[in-house]
C-alpha cells in the first residue's frame, strides 16, 4: 500500500506562492502518473496537474496554466506543484494522488488514480 503525505499548505494573499510537496513511500506512482488534486467545499474533485515521471510529460487545468508547475524528483521519490500569482478561487484541499497504470492519467480524471494521501490546506485570501 503506497502512503502518500502532502505538505507545504497555508494562508497567503492574492498574488502570493505556495509550493506544496507529497512523499511517496516507493515508486509505485512512478510507473504511471502522479498528480495533484483539489476539492473546495461544495464543489467536486478537480484534477489541477498531473505528471508521468518516466517521461516528463504533463497536463494542467485550464485555470491552472501559467501560475502552477508540477515536477517530480525520483531521486527523492517526491513530487511538487510550484503555484505562484494565487487567487482566492484556489482555496481548497489539494491532495497528492498516484496512479500505476500509465493509461488515461493524465486526463486527471480521480477514478483513474489509486493512491491518495490526506491532503493539504490552501488558503487564499484577497
Amino acid at each position: 500500500q503506497v502512503q502518500l503525505v502532502e505538505s507545504g499548505g497555508g494562508a497567503v494573499q492574492t498574488g502570493g506562492s505556495l509550493n506544496l510537496s507529497c512523499v511517496a513511500s516507493d515508486h509505485t506512482g512512478t510507473s504511471g502518473c502522479m498528480g495533484w488534486f483539489r476539492q473546495a467545499p461544495g464543489k467536486d474533485r478537480e484534477g489541477v496537474a498531473a505528471i508521468v515521471p518516466l517521461s516528463g510529460g504533463t497536463s494542467y487545468v485550464d485555470s491552472a496554466k501559467g501560475r502552477f508547475t508540477i515536477s517530480h524528483d525520483n531521486a527523492k521519490n517526491t513530487l511538487f506543484l510550484q503555484m505562484n500569482n494565487l487567487e482566492p478561487e484556489d482555496t481548497a484541499m489539494y491532495y497528492c494522488a498516484a496512479a500505476p497504470r500509465l493509461f488515461g492519467c493524465l486526463k486527471r480524471l480521480p477514478a483513474d488514480y489509486t493512491y491518495w494521501g490526506r491532503g493539504t490546506q490552501v488558503t487564499v485570501s484577497s
